[in-house]
């Protein structure tokens, strides 16, 4: 049976390396006799898993001593209370950007806590760019400042780092973390759900810096406290267990692929190949500023949208799959995480432009 190149936006492609060596330890992890679902989250044997994971997570992000990191349960959507129940510390306002529709549910949440202030928004353009840092309305008295630096339906990513001075600063990398280097000590947290550069869906990963935690909202469950968690060392309750195994050996990997700074390298040549069939030719379109463009999920349209199941069959045949759209958005959509091979990228380019020739 051969692989396909999936471009699903999550859950995604795993690297094949990982899904190999899984399937290798699957019955017998290391001489132990079990298998990693099977084991104690206690055990001696899943401790040194957790720990290995956390090392390599950590020396991957150049991660700083004064952070913690947690292994969850929950998904990336349920950061979206565990962020305010944990960072409003007394305070009755917080920040948003509203840049796409995981930050809209995560301002829906806020506001379940606190006044929202919206610092920016380009819904009036659907979300196909980034408001200009001048007309940013920043509140110095928020308790924290949060944003999607990528938008995996509307394919629009910041291009830097916001400047919010002194106030925490939140991330929901879910679809970067791990994609390229990052300065983790320009955050107050950082959350992701796995199942897109990390591992499989049922793990999500959260750092957090150590002044942020404990004085939380009044009445909240155990399981929302930060300090908690990392108290427990992610393990108050029964972690994912399997898919943090996974997780430790997608970090395990992409050190052999030679850290975050090769993958930024493919990472960025893999988006410029397919940005540039797009621009290149008059059958397909992409809506977003060229400036905000993700590296991640590159939605496009075909010049005939009658053409689109026919596109998505033909593609499928040639073993490129998961390309539909989100429904919010139509056309297509193809996800390149770490995952996805360049020689994945130069197929559907290659399928692309023979395309174009056939229907254009």
């Amino acid at each position: 049976m051969s692989r396909v190149f999936n471009f699903s936006a999550g859950p995604a492609a795993l690297p094949e390396a990982v899904i190999t060596r899984a399937r290798d330890e699957m019955l017998d992890w290391q001489g132990s006799g079990m298998s990693v679902m099977e084991m104690s989250h206690r055990g001696k044997e899943f401790m040194s898993i957790a720990s290995q994971a956390d090392a390599d997570l950590r020396e991957l992000l150049a991660i700083p001593d004064n952070y913690k990191v947690m292994f969850l349960q929950g998904g990336a959507s349920s950061q979206f209370a565990m962020v305010p129940i944990n960072l409003l510390k007394g305070k009755n306002k917080a920040d948003y950007f509203n840049t796409g529709m995981w930050s809209k549910k995560a301002i829906a949440e806020g506001k379940r806590f606190c006044d929202v202030n919206i610092v920016a928004s380009s819904e009036a353009e659907k979300f196909t760019t980034i408001t200009p840092v001048s007309e940013w309305q920043l509140d110095n008295d928020a308790a924290y400042v949060h944003y999607t630096p990528n938008e995996t339906i509307g394919g629009v990513e910041f291009d830097h780092i916001p400047e919010v001075g002194d106030v925490p600063l939140v991330a929901d990398m879910s679809s970067t973390l791990l994609s390229r280097p990052i300065d983790v000590s320009r955050f107050g947290v950082i959350y992701a759900g796995a199942q897109k550069n990390i591992g499989p869906a049922g793990l999500t990963v959260v750092i957090v810096r150590d002044d942020l935690l404990g004085d939380v909202v009044d009445g909240m469950p155990a399981m929302s406290n930060y300090q908690t968690l990392t108290d427990a060392d992610s393990m108050y309750n029964t972690p994912p267990t399997y898919s943090w195994y996974i997780a430790g050996l997608v970090f395990d990997w992409i050190k052999k692929q030679g850290g975050l700074q090769a993958m930024a390298e493919v990472n960025q040549r893999k988006a410029n190949k397919l940005y540039s069939i797009i621009d290149g030719s008059g059958f397909y379109s992409n809506p977003v500023d060229k400036t905000y463009r993700s590296w991640m999920n590159v939605p496009f349209t075909l010049a005939n949208a009658d053409l689109d199941s026919v596109f998505l069959e033909e593609a499928k045949a040639v073993n490129l799959v998961t390309l539909k759209g989100h429904r919010s958005v139509g056309g297509m959509r193809a996800s390149i995480y770490n995952a996805m091979p360049e020689e994945g990228v130069d197929a559907l380019v290659e399928f692309m432009a023979d395309f174009d020739k056939r229907n254009g």
